[in-house]
Protein backbone atom coordinates (compact mmCIF):
# COMPACT_ATOMS: atom_id res chain seq x y z
CA UNK A 1 0.00 0.00 0.00
CA UNK A 2 1.50 3.58 -0.70
CA UNK A 3 1.01 6.46 1.34
CA UNK A 4 1.03 9.94 -0.05
CA UNK A 5 1.89 13.07 1.90
CA UNK A 6 3.13 16.67 1.57
CA UNK A 7 7.02 16.91 3.10
CA UNK A 8 7.20 19.74 5.85
CA UNK A 9 10.48 19.94 6.57
CA UNK A 10 11.42 22.76 4.16
CA UNK A 11 9.39 25.50 2.21
CA UNK A 12 9.48 23.35 -0.80
CA UNK A 13 6.80 21.26 0.04
CA UNK A 14 7.47 17.93 -2.19
CA UNK A 15 4.47 15.31 -2.62
CA UNK A 16 5.91 12.22 -1.19
CA UNK A 17 4.85 8.70 -2.08
CA UNK A 18 6.35 5.91 0.06
CA UNK A 19 5.41 2.45 -0.31
CA UNK A 20 5.64 -0.39 2.41
CA UNK A 21 9.09 -1.29 1.46
CA UNK A 22 9.83 2.14 2.63
CA UNK A 23 10.78 3.47 -0.87
CA UNK A 24 10.16 7.12 -1.15
CA UNK A 25 9.82 8.91 -4.57
CA UNK A 26 9.06 12.74 -5.05
CA UNK A 27 11.42 13.77 -2.46
CA UNK A 28 14.28 16.49 -3.93
CA UNK A 29 16.82 16.06 -0.69
CA UNK A 30 17.69 13.33 1.71
CA UNK A 31 15.56 15.14 4.63
CA UNK A 32 12.31 14.60 2.59
CA UNK A 33 13.68 10.61 2.33
CA UNK A 34 14.12 10.82 5.99
CA UNK A 35 10.74 12.75 7.06
CA UNK A 36 8.56 9.97 5.05
CA UNK A 37 10.49 7.01 6.64
CA UNK A 38 10.01 8.82 9.97
CA UNK A 39 6.50 9.81 9.68
CA UNK A 40 5.55 6.57 8.97
CA UNK A 41 7.49 4.45 11.11
CA UNK A 42 7.21 6.57 14.06
CA UNK A 43 5.78 9.85 13.72
CA UNK A 44 6.85 13.29 15.84
CA UNK A 45 5.94 16.49 16.05
CA UNK A 46 6.80 19.78 17.74
CA UNK A 47 4.55 20.92 20.45
CA UNK A 48 3.58 24.50 21.06
CA UNK A 49 1.39 25.73 23.85
CA UNK A 50 1.47 28.07 26.71
CA UNK A 51 1.65 28.02 30.33
CA UNK A 52 0.37 30.18 33.41
CA UNK A 53 2.26 32.92 34.85
CA UNK A 54 1.77 32.79 38.66
CA UNK A 55 2.63 35.64 39.75
CA UNK A 56 0.60 37.62 37.19
CA UNK A 57 -3.61 37.76 36.92
CA UNK A 58 -4.84 36.16 33.28
CA UNK A 59 -0.97 36.25 31.81
CA UNK A 60 0.26 32.91 29.73
CA UNK A 61 3.36 32.59 28.38
CA UNK A 62 4.05 30.96 25.02
CA UNK A 63 6.41 27.81 25.13
CA UNK A 64 7.16 24.96 22.43
CA UNK A 65 9.47 21.42 23.14
CA UNK A 66 13.34 21.57 22.23
CA UNK A 67 12.64 18.38 20.52
CA UNK A 68 10.09 16.38 18.91
CA UNK A 69 7.65 14.66 20.39
CA UNK A 70 6.01 10.98 19.30
CA UNK A 71 2.39 11.44 18.30
CA UNK A 72 1.57 8.99 20.61
CA UNK A 73 2.47 11.00 23.97
CA UNK A 74 1.38 14.58 22.86
CA UNK A 75 -1.67 14.50 24.78
CA UNK A 76 -0.29 13.45 27.67
CA UNK A 77 2.67 16.13 27.17
CA UNK A 78 0.14 18.75 26.94
CA UNK A 79 -1.93 17.33 30.18
CA UNK A 80 1.29 18.51 32.48
CA UNK A 81 1.58 21.83 30.33
CA UNK A 82 -1.25 22.66 31.31
CA UNK A 83 -1.25 22.16 34.98
CA UNK A 84 1.97 23.85 34.62
CA UNK A 85 3.01 27.44 35.90
CA UNK A 86 5.87 29.57 35.91
CA UNK A 87 6.74 32.98 37.48
CA UNK A 88 7.84 36.22 35.73
CA UNK A 89 10.06 37.46 34.62
CA UNK A 90 10.51 34.85 31.73
CA UNK A 91 13.23 34.66 29.34
CA UNK A 92 13.24 33.32 26.25
CA UNK A 93 14.92 30.11 26.10
CA UNK A 94 14.62 29.15 29.67
CA UNK A 95 13.54 26.11 30.41
CA UNK A 96 10.09 25.66 31.83
CA UNK A 97 9.65 21.77 32.19
CA UNK A 98 12.64 19.48 32.18
CA UNK A 99 12.61 15.99 30.73
CA UNK A 100 9.00 16.06 30.26
CA UNK A 101 7.96 12.13 30.48
CA UNK A 102 11.70 10.77 30.88
CA UNK A 103 11.68 11.41 26.77
CA UNK A 104 14.93 13.81 26.53
CA UNK A 105 12.46 16.80 25.81
CA UNK A 106 12.07 20.22 27.28
CA UNK A 107 9.37 22.71 27.31
CA UNK A 108 11.11 26.23 26.89
CA UNK A 109 10.09 29.43 27.51
CA UNK A 110 9.24 31.35 23.73
CA UNK A 111 8.47 34.62 25.04
CA UNK A 112 9.82 37.56 27.27
CA UNK A 113 7.99 38.79 30.25
CA UNK A 114 9.55 41.83 32.54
Amino acid sequence: MKREFVCIVCPRGCQLTIDDDLNVTGNTCMRGKDYAISEVTHPTRIITSSIKVSNREDTLVSVKTDKPVPKEKIFEVMEIINRASVKAPTVIGDIALHDVLGLGVNVVITKEIK
